[in-house]
């Protein structure tokens, strides 16, 4: 589940702190990011096990009115969505059960927000198409929790101030790790009943290790990096560039040295996309290319031996 994206995300939060906070501790700021990336892992499940809650909620819910149906003769409430499929092999799910019995963390504490949160399903025109359909496939309920996710959970602030509350690491991680979990209900299979595999926590040992050498390099050869950003600086105000953009260069270069199989092209891309997110408005245009001429000056020196496109006023004047 934790993919690069968010590993790089990690690296340049912990990398700035590791350089604000002082202590210059390595193995403690290593530990710490291994920490914040299983604290993400762990976002994943909990969300998960939200739907599970509601779903529960909502069976507690029919339950009653079922009562009061058959106290006053009337008709019986559906129980289509709290028995809903996909919901039902979900909480059923022997991974995801697993993984929580060894936490103290349950929805069943915040149970307002967990009603307040099926109130706002009932009422939306979602549920009540759901309801009304003849439909009763499988995979018409797994669409149902896609659809509630994306509308109703992704994007809700009385559940992110509740994450926020839970983990200061969870209100940066839950953008990405909502993509997780939409992820997840499109791959659950009714074939595979309660062992359908939810995403590891990484993809394999290799994203492991991307993850601490990536870490490590940035920290342990600072100063080259940070020479390698001087000596290339000459048509740049490198005096003027926010720190952020120097944490975020000094990650880059990193990668780019550490990594002989990751493009030129993918690292200055993701990075300045990290630039414009967690920098000034103006440093992903100065970062590209800062990016792009240190990229050259590594293969000129032999330092790197990574293929690089032709500069583009070459390229254009060639084209004359």
């Amino acid at each position: 589940m934790i993919n690069r994206d968010l590993i790089r995300i990690k690296i340049v939060q912990l990398t700035y702190a590791y350089y604000q906070n002082g202590e210059r501790n390595i193995d403690k700021a290593e530990k710490e990011l291994l920490f914040s990336l299983s604290k993400a892992y762990g976002l994943y499940n909990y969300l998960l096990s939200l739907i599970v809650t509601i779903t529960q909620e909502e069976r507690r819910r029919v339950e009653v009115l079922t009562n009061r149906a058959k106290r006053e003769g009337t008709q019986e409430p559906s129980q289509k969505f709290a028995y809903n499929k996909f919901a039902v092999q979900l909480e059923e799910n022997k991974q995801l059960n697993l993984y929580m019995e060894g936490q103290q963390q349950r929805w069943e504490d915040d149970i307002d927000a967990v009603r307040k949160l099926c109130d706002q399903i009932e009422q939306s025109t979602i549920y009540k198409e759901y309801m009304a359909s003849e439909d009763d496939s499988y995979e018409l309920d797994r669409e149902l929790w896609r659809k509630i996710y994306r509308t109703l959970i992704q994007e809700n602030e009385d559940l992110d101030a509740i994450l926020e509350e839970k983990s200061l690491y969870w209100n940066d991680d839950k953008e990405i790790v909502d993509t997780f979990v939409i992820k997840t209900i499109k791959r659950f299979d009714p074939a595979n009943k309660t062992e359908q595999e939810l995403l590891p926590e990484f993809k394999d040992e290799e994203d492991c290790e991307f993850a601490t050498k990536l870490f490590r390099s940035t920290i342990l050869n600072a100063d080259t990096y940070q020479r390698y950003m001087s000596e290339t600086s000459r048509n740049w105000d490198f005096s003027r560039l926010a720190y952020m953009d120097v944490v975020i260069m000094q990650i880059a270069i990193a990668e780019m040295l550490t990594f002989p199989n990751i493009p030129v092209s993918v690292t200055i891309n993701e990075y300045v996309e990290l630039a414009k997110l967690y920098s000034t408005p103006r440093s992903g245009g100065y970062i590209n290319g800062m990016l792009d001429t240190i990229a050259r000056f590594l293969v000129e020196t032999n330092a790197m031996l990574k293929p690089m496109p032709e500069p583009r006023q070459r390229r254009q004047r060639d084209d004359r």
